[in-house]
């Protein structure tokens, strides 16, 4: 048996800066060309829509990565890989802003290839390092592990949508590359500074076996519990995601809402998440209250609890702000939580393929994410064909809940103490 020494909490925090990294180029991408799509081009919302949907559907190839670095035996060299494909990927975007104005189809063909090296980037260099993380990281440090990485991600995030926001005035396309080019280039230096060395410090498991992608994925997906975490996982972040394209329209048409008290709101919401995360970081790994299956589950439920009282929150005149807040919480509580288990099942099964199987469920988290997202609007649309405007929301946010009550019920069978080994290949598991 090799002997595998456990990452410090330094060499998390390093690999929390890739994390960090990883959300700075992608809030440029999501958030920044968004809005000059639509405010400074005058193009039609569905194109920035369908260009974030793409970058999303294109991480259905994260099992493939995660094959990847499992096969070759080093994680490191796709995670920088990875950053320079989303480095690249960024650079193409913000240069076919100026081309969408001068030439549309020039710039749109541009678009569609830089968000899908975008997406393939996210794919490769984001599961490379969950596995990694999986793979080094000592069980009792993998809820704060989580809990550090995502908050690093919302920090970077923050940071550079704040700082690029100071720069960025007044705007020109020329003004735009600059700031672009700056983030690519930190983020990718950073990246590889934050990883350099430490795979080689902590003995992983050795690679498995050669074996084609097909078989690979097959054998994990032949595992009932990664095959029922996937289930949890697109229940869940599908549950997520479903409310991120309706609660600040819900604020403005149903109780009056300006755009500033909503985005002010939205900001409320995100300090939840991140009092959410925290707290399940202090009190799973400082104080060892709790298991990882109960802060999943407490999560679910709480978010489901939110949700209705925010469906009901106009015909019982409820203040949406400390809901929305609460809501948050619960979101940030299941999701680092949800992390955690992720790492700790990564490693189980039959052999060790930690990259295949966070492949597999990041897969199926970005296939929820723009699934849920447009789901949510979808039923809102068809809802208010029949109903009220507030009972619409109100329908719609009672479905999410819903979604989270039933992964709180597939946690629950899931995180269940794994049978042993023996037991499992007798059951041929």
């Amino acid at each position: 048996m090799i002997q595998q020494a456990s990452l410090s909490w330094v060499q998390i925090f390093r690999l929390g800066t890739v994390q960090m990294c990883l959300g700075a180029i992608v809030v440029l991408m999501t958030s920044t060309l968004n809005r000059l799509m639509v405010v400074e081009l005058a193009l039609p919302v569905i194109l920035p829509g369908f260009l974030v949907a793409l970058h999303y559907g294109v991480q259905i190839t994260r099992p493939n990565w995660g094959f990847l670095s499992d096969q070759g035996g080093s994680r490191t060299r796709w995670i920088i890989a990875g950053m320079a494909m989303l480095g690249a990927g960024g650079l193409g975007a913000a240069l076919a802003i100026p081309v969408l104005e001068t030439a549309f189809w020039a710039g749109l063909v541009l678009s569609v290839l830089s968000y899908a090296l975008i997406g393939l980037g996210v794919g490769a260099s984001g599961t490379s390092l969950l596995a990694l993380l999986a793979t080094a990281t000592a069980p009792h440090r993998r809820p704060a592990a989580a809990t550090i990485t995502w908050l690093m991600m919302i920090a970077g995030i923050a940071l550079t949508a704040i700082t690029a926001g100071q720069f960025l005035d007044p705007y020109s396309h020329a003004r735009l590359l600059v700031i672009v080019a700056v983030v690519v280039a930190g983020a990718f230096t950073l990246t590889v500074l934050a990883v350099w060395g430490i795979e080689r410090s902590v003995i992983a498991r050795p690679a498995p076996p050669p074996m084609r992608f097909r078989d690979g994925i097959a054998e994990i997906w032949a595992e009932r519990r990664a095959r029922h975490f996937t289930l949890f996982v697109f229940l869940s972040m599908t549950a997520y995601f479903m409310q991120e394209l309706i609660m600040e329209p819900y604020a403005g048409l149903v109780f009056g809402y300006t755009p500033g008290q909503s985005t002010a709101m939205s900001g409320a919401q995100n300090g939840g998440v991140f009092l959410g995360m925290l707290t399940v970081g202090l009190a799973a790994t400082g104080l060892r209250i709790g298991s990882l299956r109960t802060w999943v589950v407490a999560g679910c439920l709480g978010s489901a609890a939110a949700l209705a009282a925010i469906a009901l929150a106009a015909t019982m005149a409820l203040p949406l702000v400390p809901l929305v807040v609460a809501l948050g919480f619960f979101n940030g509580m299941f999701a680092v939580a949800a992390i955690g288990s992720m790492m700790k099942l990564a490693g189980e099964g039959r052999q060790a393929r930690e990259g295949t199987r966070m492949g597999l469920w990041g897969a199926s988290q970005a296939i929820a994410a723009g699934f849920g997202g447009l789901a949510g609007a979808a039923l809102v649309d068809i809802f208010r064909a029949a109903l009220p405007t507030a009972q619409a929301f109100g329908v719609t946010f009672l479905v999410e809940a819903t979604l989270f009550i039933a992964a709180a019920l597939v946690a629950i069978r899931i995180m269940a103490p794994a049978a042993p080994v023996r037991a499992q290949l007798v059951a041929g598991e």
